[in-house]
């Protein structure tokens, strides 16, 4: 249950953000540009919470 609730998070983030996301981004380099900024974004935040349940 305790993996659970940040995975319907994150879903949720992403289907509020996914149609902005989509609609501005109508050129294929923005597209990829912006995309993987989120992606490292992601990363980063998933990283942190990986390396905080790792020490603590």
């Amino acid at each position: 249950m305790d993996k659970l609730v940040p995975i319907i998070y994150m879903i949720g983030v992403l289907l509020l953000v996914l149609p902005s996301f989509l609609s501005s981004n109508s050129n294929f380099k923005s597209f990829f540009t912006n995309l993987s900024i989120w992606v490292a974004i992601v990363l980063v935040v998933l990283s942190f919470y990986f390396a905080y349940n790792y020490f603590f």
